[in-house]
Formats: structure tokens, C-alpha cells, sequence
């Protein structure tokens, strides 16, 4: 399954990239600088969005077919000097306060435990450092649509590499002693109702 998701995945996001998602990307990495890990790096999406004030940029996958589309990516030329790693986000093989910002696009829906993961995050992060995500969740705010997530999330996650519909990923952010900051709460236009509603932004150990 690993290997069909990586090769559809760049043409099945294109319609959501062009509506917005490559727009969003772009604005939530704008303004980083320093030393910056993405966990759950995918194929690579957000690389034509780094600055150039990001001096180091290293990029966790722990799937070996989404690793290859990233690695093709770079040699395309999206990016120069990058850290492809092998490493899930629950346990991350890096030294304690190593990074000036960790990314998360599209990646905390999938992870087994998302306590474990933000827990990694914060622990890789530099003082001052900030967690900067998108991701899609539960509709709590349309309940009929968070009844047919609940209803379709058993197979979806069987066929979707463990996504989760119902993750209520903001909440989970706050509960792993994140404060928040400049949040966005939008649907994804062109995308299946069932994954629409996002959050996205920046927290900071709190």
C-alpha cells in the first residue's frame, strides 16, 4: 500500500495543491530561518517553499517509497543541501533542543500516537523554537459530516496509509503543552468532504 500511495499522491493532491494548499504552504513557511526538521515529509510538497534564511533543512520520512519522491524532488533541483532521515516522528534521532522550528503538514492524522509525537516535537525544538502545521480534522462544528468520518474512518484508515478523519489535532496540540498562535481554521477547497476541515499555524512550548 505504501508504495501505490507514494506513486498517486502528488497527482491525486493536485486539484487541493492549486486551490489552496500550495498557498497555505507557502505562507506557513515563509518566515522560518535557522536549523528546521519536517516529520512526516510525504514527497516533499512543501520543499520549493524553504527560504533561503533556513540554513539547515532536514526532512523525516519513515516510508521508504515517499523517501524516493523526495529524493527525486531534490534532484530535480527544489532544494539544494538537504537531510533526507529515516526516523518515525515518536522517536526522532535527534539531540535534545536541535531545531529552530519543527513542520507538520498533513502528517499528524496518520502518526499511531499523536501524544508521542508532539512530545518528540517539543523535545527536539530549541528555546523560542515554534511547531508550524497543517493538518486536517475532525468536524466538530458539522455534525453529520463528524458522524460519516466516524462511519467511513475504519476502512479509510485501512486504505490511506493510517489516516485518521476524527483527529482533533488542535486540541491534542494544546493537551502536548503547546500554546497557540496565528491559527487558521479553513476547508480545503476541492477536497473530499470528508477531509476539508483544517487547522493550521504556529504553536510554542508553553
Amino acid at each position: 500500500m505504501g508504495r501505490l500511495i507514494a506513486a498517486v499522491y502528488d497527482a491525486s493532491m493536485r486539484g487541493t495543491e492549486e486551490a489552496c494548499l500550495r498557498q497555505w504552504r507557502a505562507d506557513l513557511l515563509r518566515d522560518l530561518s535557522g536549523a528546521v526538521l519536517e516529520i512526516g515529509a510525504g514527497t516533499g510538497l512543501n520543499l520549493p517553499h524553504y527560504p533561503e534564511s533556513v540554513s539547515r533543512l532536514v526532512l523525516s520520512e519513515p516510508d521508504p517509497f515517499m523517501r524516493r519522491k523526495i529524493e527525486e524532488k531534490v534532484r530535480a533541483g527544489h532544494r539544494a543541501g538537504v537531510e533526507i532521515v529515516d526516523a518515525p516522528v515518536e522517536r526522532l534521532r535527534f539531540p535534545d533542543a536541535s531545531f529552530d522550528a519543527v513542520v507538520a503538514t498533513l502528517v499528524l492524522c496518520s502518526v499511531p500516537r499523536v501524544d508521542a509525537a508532539l512530545a518528540e516535537v517539543r523535545r527536539v525544538l530549541k528555546p523560542g523554537g515554534r511547531f508550524v502545521f497543517l493538518e486536517h480534522v475532525a468536524a466538530e462544528a458539522l455534525p453529520r459530516r463528524l458522524r460519516w468520518q466516524r462511519i467511513v474512518e475504519p476502512l479509510w484508515k485501512r486504505v490511506s496509509g493510517n489516516c485518521h478523519l476524527t483527529r482533533r489535532t488542535e486540541s491534542a496540540i494544546i493537551e502536548g503543552g503547546f500554546a497557540l498562535r496565528d491559527i487558521k481554521r479553513e476547508s480545503v477547497r476541492k477536497a473530499w468532504p470528508l477531509v476539508r476541515r483544517t487547522v493550521r499555524g504556529v504553536a510554542v512550548p508553553a
